[in-house]
């Protein structure tokens, strides 16, 4: 039973270079990576510079994706934007969770329980989509704050578990410091994906727990995807079994 997730922070459909709002490269991107799972961050919900664009419900729609999780995240003067999992699999127990840190802008980490069917197998996971914060005790607080949510900390160790986002974690030293020694593995190892244009740093992630193996994992670095946002999208392949 093959899987794949693919991360992306879309920088709300703004290029990171041409600073344009094209949100048709975000699409031709994803739909080029053929992503079973999507977990989107910065996403624009009837914000002026996006068009007034609901971005979640306008990706799946286009995708032809059923399921869709959003949460707003941070409130502007007209709109909000935050994070989203799409999704062609049943979402339910979907939860925005908060990790705000005190004079910190808003975060939350958006979960859901979802319940994968390929061929003659179903099999529920749980998914956490994260955009942590600049800081590094911020997001050591994040983090450790997020494994006490009782979706994962109640889960068995048998359950699939997938945290991916945008970690802000430019060393690496988080997961090492708190998901490795909960027993989650990093998939594909340290992938450049920021910025987009000329990826140096490997702010994206995607850690995961249980009965799981990666097949394969990179960060698309074809010429839209390096043009469509500031983040390179992540993709990681799993054997779920």
């Amino acid at each position: 039973m093959h899987l794949r997730i693919v991360t992306y922070n879309i920088h709300k459909g703004i290029g990171g270079r041409d600073r344009r709002y094209r949100p048709e490269r975000i699409l031709e991107t994803l739909v080029h990576l053929e992503p079973d799972i999507a977990f989107l961050q910065e996403v624009d919900h009837d914000v002026p510079r996006s068009r007034h664009h609901r971005q979640a419900e306008k990706l799946a729609a286009e995708l032809g994706f059923a399921h869709i999780a959003f949460q707003r995240n941070v409130t502007l003067k007209k709109g909000w934007y935050g994070n989203a999992i799409l999704s062609r699999y049943p979402l339910s127990e979907v939860e925005s969770y908060d990790l705000k840190v005190r004079f910190k802008k808003r975060r939350q980490a958006l979960l859901a329980r979802c319940k994968v069917t390929l061929g003659d197998h179903t099999r529920s996971l749980l998914l956490a989509n994260v955009h942590l914060g600049l800081a590094g005790p911020e997001r050591v607080f994040q983090l450790r704050k997020l494994l006490q949510h009782h979706l994962l900390a109640d889960a068995q160790r048998t359950t699939p578990i997938i945290v991916g986002g945008d970690f802000n974690d430019v060393w690496g030293s988080l997961g090492r410091r708190v998901l490795e020694p909960a027993g989650f593995h990093l998939a594909g190892g340290m992938m450049r994906t920021f910025p987009a244009i000329l990826p140096m740093r490997p702010l994206d992630r995607v850690y995961f727990r249980g009965p799981l193996q990666v097949d394969h994992a990179f960060a698309s670095r074809t010429r839209l995807a390096r043009q469509a946002s500031d983040h390179l999208p992540l993709v990681v392949e799993f054997v779920v079994g």
